[in-house]
């Protein structure tokens, strides 16, 4: 026998429950802790220790517990948590959800081991976010701002446009005035192969797949691989961020398949649910994601992050889309009304927002007249919409000149700033152009949230 308790292999498995199982007389096992298991026809599987009791730990098998049973399945306790072997080789390269190379290539040789669950960041290292990024959609960089260190959601719909909408800032995200590119760490989760093969398609047509580490957990493989799938991404990237000085761009897709996974492990635990099924713990879960963006002093690097997930029934108040919008710095939301008008990207500026936008723009940054601009967009596209509203029920003749031309600036909008097509770049420059033009549907008595000096400067009527 072993005298290393940390390597004392047990055959006292008690039960097999969905993707967990129990082991029973364990002795100085920690929680999350890494488990090798051997299945009865001598595979090898990989687990995690997810409570542990008096006498016995329940663990979690990432590759599902099918042949499993409890007579001979043997289980040994390593005594180390999920480590990721990191290296600068992991850019241009395709892991599975449990980070093993499936590109094809070989074996990465790693420049270290970092724990998967990370560091806590010290609060007083963060570095306020305050550096444009420009991905070339207009209706974020102009009026839902993205900025390096930011973590901006998009919150869609089934059978929206948003895995198009990731592939086209993950090509064109940008600093402007620097030279250096994003590094993109891309993290699917419970993706269709037809989903995967679109995004592997993309980035070799466009080559960012040189700059792209890519981990994909796909519908059909384990629920459970999918909670440390963004872990292991995430990992990735503080290595290249806050060890190699990169500027990492890091998507999330679907959080929504991340969030179903965890009900299902709580639910075969037989925790006490919280709303609609899901732990009391998600709040807390998420969190331990998202809060690892962010920009460190004293570090060279910084990570963003672009979570996805999809609104079972369009329900921006479901708990998903609610806890992340609590966690996170805005949101950008796509519109299922906007999508059938055949405009892409449809994304909805009134509910969309980014809370630390009003510190990445501005001269210096963008340019002096962004934030007014900015907020007279939104302020006339919103009269617009409820004036479409009105005159669903008034009809038109009951309306004025001036609501005519908030109706007309409304219908503009939506064709000349938020329609782009699937490859175009905007600068900052050309989106403030778009807004500059729109603006001047309207008289200039109604431009009051624009300075009054940069009217001469901008208007397309004083040139």
């Amino acid at each position: 026998m072993d005298l290393n308790i940390k390597t004392r292999e047990y055959t006292t498995v008690s039960e097999v429950s969905g993707p967990l199982m129990i082991v029973e007389g364990v002795e100085d096992v920690g929680y999350n802790e890494i488990v090798d298991i051997i299945t009865p026809a001598g595979d090898a599987r990989r687990g995690q220790v997810l409570e542990v009791r008096e006498g016995f730990a329940v663990v979690q098998v990432f590759e599902g517990t099918s042949d499993l049973n409890t007579a001979t399945t043997k289980v040994r306790f390593t005594g180390e948590t999920a480590r990721l072997g990191v290296s600068l080789d992991m850019l241009g390269r395709v892991f599975g959800g449990t980070g093993k190379p499936i590109d094809g290539g070989p074996e990465i040789i790693p420049d270290k081991e970092l724990d998967i669950n990370g560091n806590p960041m010290n609060p007083t290292a963060r570095e306020f976010p305050a550096e444009f990024i420009q991905t070339g959609i207009s209706t974020i960089d102009g009026t839902n701002t993205l900025v390096r260190g930011q973590k901006l959601p998009i919150f869609s719909g089934s059978g929206l446009p948003h895995n198009d909408l990731a592939a086209q800032i993950a090509r064109h995200a940008k600093v402007v005035g620097e030279e250096t590119e994003f590094a993109v760490v891309f993290a699917a989760m419970g993706i269709t192969h037809e989903e995967a093969n679109f995004f592997m398609r993309d980035f070799e047509r466009t080559g960012a797949l040189e700059r792209v580490t890519v981990f994909m957990n796909l519908a059909d493989d384990p629920a459970t691989e999918r909670i440390i799938t963004p872990r292991m991404a995430l990992t990735t990237a503080e290595y290249f961020a806050f060890e190699k000085g990169m500027h990492v761009l890091v998507i999330l897709t679907d959080m929504t398949n991340y969030c179903e996974a965890l009900r299902e492990i709580s639910a075969a635990r037989e925790e006490v649910p919280g709303r609609r099924g899901y732990p009391g713990y998600m709040y807390t879960d998420l969190a331990s994601l998202y809060e690892r963006a962010g920009r460190m002093e004293g570090k060279e690097g910084s990570i963003t992050q672009m979570p996805i997930l999809v609104m079972p029934q369009d329900d921006i108040t479901h708990p998903i889309p609610d806890l992340t919008g609590y966690i996170t710095e805005g949101q950008i939301v796509l519109s299922r009304d906007l999508y059938r008008k055949g405009i892409y990207p449809p994304v909805d500026v009134l509910p969309s927002l980014s809370r630390l936008m009003s510190g990445g723009i501005g001269e210096g940054r963008t340019r002096e007249d962004h934030s007014g601009v900015s907020d007279q967009l939104y302020s006339a596209y919103s009269e617009g919409r409820d004036l479409r509203d009105l005159m669903a029920v008034v009809g038109e003749e009951a309306l004025t000149e001036r609501d005519r031309k908030y109706l007309a600036f409304a219908d503009e909008f939506e064709n000349k700033f938020v329609t782009e097509t699937k490859d175009e770049d905007r600068t900052i420059e050309e989106t403030l152009t778009i807004g500059w033009e729109l603006l001047s549907l309207l008289p200039e008595a109604e431009l009051k949230r624009v300075k009054a000096e940069h009217i001469p400067k901008y208007h397309p009527a004083h040139k």
